[in-house]
This record gives structure tokens, C-alpha cells and sequence, in this order.
């Protein structure tokens, strides 16, 4: 999977530890289930930051040499597709890491599998109940990246319509051990969504993680240009 730039995405994350606490406070948080994420506004710079953080990607996918992006894709790539800002989207609060994580395979749309682990699940109020999803780690993925190595891969409303139709991920933020953030205007279609979906083995969004809504937020599907679309036969 292709990321934006290191740096937009520390810049983003410590823009929003900067808020959490201040945010909490004034949240009724300490008054809410303490086993859900709390939807919490983030900063008041965190959409700039969050712009910043696109802009990087859509760079890293001009100019990056692991660039999901045909050749003849690149020149006339004028950047990924996103809905609005939602600050209702974005949510603080635990992981509910199991006991003994559950050795597992994730299929990929290669048709192969990848070692995985599943390490627990969180839970939040959206669509006026409580939904669940549940949280892998992916064991050949350097730890080092995202929070713990975690993935989420989800599918909503809007898969195989608006996104891809092997569900979106969602790196978290925060530190380990908690807060983790959950914010779905991160969330992003995986390389597999671009011109050479052959040259990756992407994670399919397990199918326990399903939800009977739309998420309206994070990227939207790309489309290809009608001269690239010509050139591959699609």
C-alpha cells in the first residue's frame, strides 16, 4: 500500500493529540460508556492539516517510483477524490484487545493470503446504534508502522459504488496502548484501486466488518482517465 509522506501524517497526528484532551473535557465524555470511542471534534487547525495530508498523497502518487498509477496515468493525475471534512467522524477512545490474539490469514485481491492476527475490535455510536468492528494485525507488515502495526479494513454503503469494492482501510493514530483515534476522513481505498492492481497484494476488508451505512468520508474512487482506461483495454 502506498502512503502520503511521513511528515503530513506526524504533523496531522500531533495536531490532533494537541486537542484531545481539552475536547474530552468538554464532551460529556467522562459520562458515556467508557467501552465505546467518543466522537470528539478534533483541533480547529485539524482541517488544514487534514488538506496538507491529501496534498502529500496526491504528490507521493505523482512522483513516488511505488506509485499505484500506470505510466500513462501519471501526467494527467489531478488527485484523489474525498468527501467534505466531517468532524462528527472522528472518534477517541480503547481498543478491546483480546486475551489471546486469534492466529489468522487475510485473503488479498490476488487471490493469496497474508498472516494476520486478530487483535481485538472497537466499538462506537454511529446510525443511532452501536457498531463493532473488529481489528487485525498484519504479521509480515513492519510493526513500525501505523499505531502497533493495527489494521482496520471496513466495508460501508459505499463500497463498489462510490470506493472500492474490497473495502477501505483506516490507519489509527494516537500512542500505543492508547487513546487510539479513529478518524474515517482517513480512511483510503487500498493500491489495488488504481491502474496496476496486478503489482500488489492487497488486504480484503474482512467480511465481519461490514456496516449497514454510509460512511461519507476519507477517499472516494478514482477514475481513470478515458485515454488510460483505452490503453490497459478496461
Amino acid at each position: 500500500m502506498i502512503r502520503p509522506m511521513r511528515s503530513a501524517k506526524v504533523r496531522l497526528l500531533v495536531a490532533v493529540l494537541a486537542g484531545v484532551g481539552a475536547a474530552a473535557t468538554g464532551s460529556g465524555c467522562g459520562t458515556a460508556d467508557p467501552g465505546l470511542m467518543v466522537a470528539i471534534p478534533p483541533p480547529r487547525d485539524w482541517e488544514r492539516r487534514l488538506a496538507d495530508h491529501r496534498a502529500a498523497k496526491d504528490d507521493s502518487f505523482r512522483t513516488s517510483p511505488q506509485t499505484p498509477l500506470l505510466p500513462e496515468q501519471v501526467a494527467g493525475f489531478a488527485g484523489l477524490e474525498y468527501w467534505p471534512p466531517r468532524r462528527d467522524l472522528h472518534f477517541v477512545g480503547p481498543i478491546h484487545g483480546y486475551v489471546a490474539p486469534e492466529p489468522t490469514v487475510i485473503a488479498t485481491t490476488a487471490g493469496g493470503e497474508r498472516p494476520a492476527e486478530k487483535f481485538g475490535f472497537v466499538r462506537f455510536r454511529l446510525g443511532g446504534r452501536v457498531q463493532t468492528l473488529q481489528v487485525y494485525r498484519l504479521l509480515d507488515r513492519d510493526p513500525r508502522e501505523g499505531v502497533e502495526g493495527l489494521f482496520l479494513g471496513f466495508y460501508d454503503e459505499t463500497s463498489g459504488k462510490e470506493t472500492y469494492p474490497a473495502g477501505r482501510y483506516i490507519e489509527f493514530l494516537g500512542r500505543a496502548g492508547g487513546p487510539y483515534i479513529l478518524d474515517f476522513n482517513l480512511a483510503f481505498n487500498p493500491s489495488c484501486a488504481y491502474g496496476a492492481p496486478e503489482r500488489f497484494a492487497c488486504p480484503l476488508a474482512p467480511r465481519e466488518n461490514r456496516l449497514s451505512l454510509r460512511i461519507e468520508a476519507g477517499e472516494r474512487g478514482y477514475h481513470r482517465p478515458p485515454e488510460a482506461s483505452a490503453a490497459t483495454g478496461s
